[in-house]
């Protein structure tokens, strides 16, 4: 028989894990001596030096391998902290845990959830006893709301003015402060119920004054869980990475003249891109494309703490005042950042096209590229305009006069193609110094952006018919066709502005597009070009190839944005495995993770693009928070049972109109035509119509505008002749306030005391 020290000693090598029958196991005790044993270990218990927990025995104070622990604080640099659920006050004070996040939505708890974790190796640092991994949130933090704090005068306690504005205020614990000052962005957490039953509130978390530039973009990251500050490790691994000094293995591009055209404020540039004439006779009118792409893979090795943290992230989460990055700046704006003048490593790609523009051929090479210059999108356009400046004219014939040549050979190709054209311009902000809003704006689409898209999109072609050819797992880019539904759907409203669909048997892009162009400049052409884009399916990442339905392609992978997204790290290390160019390709076994990888990265950008779009709307919302009372021109551009979503023309501000504040007559939702129809009038408001609205008010935080409309509807195209309810003229109680904002900074809209309805 062991002696007691034995057991001990084995209970304490396998905590959680060493029951009776494991314990007679690994002694080879059997048949009459397991009652022999099973005295020991009561004895052991007796005296105090195990207990039992769900048949398993373990010392007082030993955390069990798997276990269920509360989140109760944050490190330093951000990292969560936990306790366990289950644990003997008797043993002294509760161990704290580093938790650290699972990669799926439903193993990245937030403070105060409650999670099943598993114990892991690793450093706990300072601040904790153990490392553990989250398996699975099991429950999320009850009555956890967002909100800025409020002091009160005298000695009336602070409250919380709630984000959503759903949520009561609530007074704040005074002991529960957590050094908040009034105006701070706080998470709280219902406590307790204070004098005569009123609740109150005890601060969670403390993230800074309102007056902030992050604020509004702070709401976004907090609600929707996006990882904003990156772990000791991954700095410490950030810091330590050498920039590439020496050719090497690589082949030597610096003297190829690439160039970067980028957003002028661009801090980090992915993509460089050169072309010249092809020489060879056999390829008359050809043209030879040069794609340099930054070699991320070279500093993110698999399995390393950037590569978990980009793993977990996805990628780059872009606010118009900041950029949450997927990997440190010192990566990302630095070392991979294809800087003027600076040798850097890139992977490169050697694209062949014909007079057509069809790609003859391709290579991938492991590089030391020097980018010639950097430009932006309009400095790159105005040369090429005939406006050059010091930088430019010395690119102009040698780099980018080639450049749009080729371009318009790729442009060739890409109309024999026909991928889905959309004709959506998208909104954006330009912050002052102090981060508030200066104006809205949608920019120019220039032939800049799209000569850089067609480079990137055969790149990216290149690259995953390389990986195919070469049977490399890899991460396809797909878009699948729209759903027999939403093909239906789209057929009936098509029906109601006297246009049809196709049967919808081999359904392409070019049928979309011919419907597009029979609409062109005229003033059903946003509606369309909206109920079109509605039809579509959503792109997403999967290692399962069903083609890219909207840019027409049998096999699309993402290749040339590693900096900013997982999704094209994976592809580079296919392409270092596939062609031999180094050892920090794929790792072993990845072929089976790429489906959960696939989905938890789309699940980011997901997250990501929601969290754009609602600190855009709370920018603009607080921007317009003076201009109540003001009327503007706007555009029909959603309409549910409830009401109509409005977008103003000239800032493109999103807001709502309640159906009960339109007219006098009662209006039935008809969803074939995306409308509302007065059941007396059949007065009609439909989507993609051009309305006249009035700001009625505006949440700057809740992100949200409401809207009254004061212009009329129509019947058969032409508008009602009736007069506006009496409550609807003038402004709305308490009158405007300010007025609106004149000029090319601020919306066209003007206080209207008194609107003159629309004849």
């Amino acid at each position: 028989m062991p002696s007691r020290e034995d057991i001990l000693a084995f209970v304490a090598d396998n905590p959680g894990r060493a029951g009776k029958r494991e314990i007679a196991r690994h002694f080879g005790i059997i048949g009459g001596a397991r009652i022999h044993l099973k005295k020991i270990l009561k004895d052991l218990a007796e005296d105090g030096l195990i207990e039992k927990r769900n048949k398993r025995m373990i010392r007082p104070g030993d955390l069990p391998p798997v276990f269920v622990a509360n989140t109760v604080a944050r490190t330093s640099d951000g990292d969560l902290l936990g306790t366990p659920v289950d644990w003997d006050d008797e043993a002294g004070n509760p161990p704290h845990i580093l938790i650290l996040a699972g990669k799926t939505k439903n193993t990245q708890p937030g403070l105060g959830d409650r999670a099943l974790i598993r114990l892991t190796e690793g450093d706990s640092g300072s601040e904790a006893e153990f490392t553990a991994r989250v398996i699975r949130v099991l429950e999320k933090r009850q009555g956890a709301i967002l909100g800025i704090l409020r002091k009160r005068d005298g000695n009336r306690p602070p409250y919380l003015e709630p984000i959503d504005r759903k949520q009561r205020e609530l007074d704040v614990d005074p002991a529960e402060m957590k050094e908040a000052e009034d105006g701070d962005l706080v998470s709280v957490q219902i406590s307790r119920s204070g004098k005569y039953g009123h609740p109150r509130a005890a601060i969670v978390e403390r993230f800074g004054s309102m007056n902030s530039e992050k604020a509004v973009s702070e709401i976004a990251l907090h609600a929707h869980g996006i990882p904003h500050v990156f772990p000791n490790a991954v700095e410490a691994q950030a810091e330590s990475a050498k920039p590439v000094e020496k050719l090497g293995q690589r082949e030597d591009w610096r003297q190829i003249p690439l160039i970067t055209i980028d957003p002028p404020d661009a801090k980090d540039h992915d993509d460089a891109v050169y072309a010249e004439p092809d020489e060879d006779p056999d390829n008359e009118g050809g043209y030879v494309a040069y794609v340099a792409i930054a070699d991320v893979a070279h500093y993110v090795t698999p399995g390393s703490p950037m590569d978990r943290e980009a793993n977990l992230r996805g990628n780059s989460v872009y606010f118009p005042d900041r950029v949450i990055p997927m990997l440190p700046e010192r990566i990302s704006n630095q070392l991979c950042s294809l800087r003027e003048k600076e040798d850097k490593p890139a992977m490169g790609v050697r694209m062949v096209f014909d007079k057509t523009g069809r790609k003859v051929s391709h290579t991938f090479h492991r590089v030391l590229m020097r980018s010639a210059a950097k430009l932006s999108y309009i400095q790159a356009q105005k040369a090429i305009d005939g406006v050059t400046d010091e930088k430019t004219e010395t690119l102009l014939d040698g780099v980018l006069k080639p450049l749009w040549a080729a371009y318009a050979v790729l442009q060739k190709g890409r109309e024999a193609r026909e991928p889905l054209e959309l004709d959506l311009p998208e909104r954006k902000i330009k912050l002052k110094e102090d981060g508030t809003v200066d104006h809205v704006f949608v920019p120019e689409r220039l032939d800049a952006h799209k000569l850089i898209e067609e480079f990137m999109i055969q790149a990216n072609v290149a690259a995953a018919e390389t990986l195919e050819k070469k049977k490399t797992p890899l991460l396809y880019r797909v878009h699948d066709a729209s759903t027999p539904e939403k093909l239906e759907n789209l057929k009936e409203f098509l029906s109601t502005i006297d246009m049809k669909l196709p049967s919808s048997g081999g359904l392409r892009p070019s049928v979309f597009n011919g419907i597009l162009k029979k609409v062109k400049d005229t003033p059903q052409a946003h509606l369309v070009n909206e109920i079109v884009l509605r039809s579509q399916a959503q792109a997403e990442y999967t290692p399962q190839n069903i083609g890219h339905f909207g840019l027409n392609l049998r096999r699309y992978a993402h290749f040339t944005s590693p900096i900013r997204r997982y999704a094209d790290l994976i592809v580079h290390r296919g392409l270092i495995s596939a062609l031999g160019l180094g050892k920090d390709g794929l790792p072993e076994g990845i072929e089976s993770k790429l489906e959960a990888i696939g989905g938890e990265i789309s699940g980011a950008e997901r997250r990501a693009m929601l969290a754009e779009r609602d600190t855009i709307d709370r920018l603009i919302a607080l921007w317009m928070s003076d201009q109540v009372g003001a009327t503007f021109q706007g555009r029909i551009a959603g309409v549910v049972k409830s009401g109509m979503f409005i977008r103003l023309e000239d800032t493109g501000a999103d807001g709502f109109v309640p159906a009960s504040t339109i007219g006098l007559d009662y209006y039935r939702y008809d969803e074939a035509s995306h409308a509302l129809i007065g059941d007396k009038t059949g007065e009609t408001y439909q989507l993609g119509d051009q309305v006249e609205v009035r700001l009625v008010d505006a949440a700057p935080f809740a992100g949200s505008l409401t809207f009254e409309v004061v212009s009329h509807g129509r019947i058969a195209g032409k508008a009602i002749r009736k007069p506006m309810p009496k409550a609807r003229r003038g402004p709305p109680k308490g009158g405007a306030r300010g007025g609106a904002k004149g000029g090319p900074k601020g919306p066209k809209g003007k206080a209207a005391p008194r609107k003159k309805t629309r004849r």
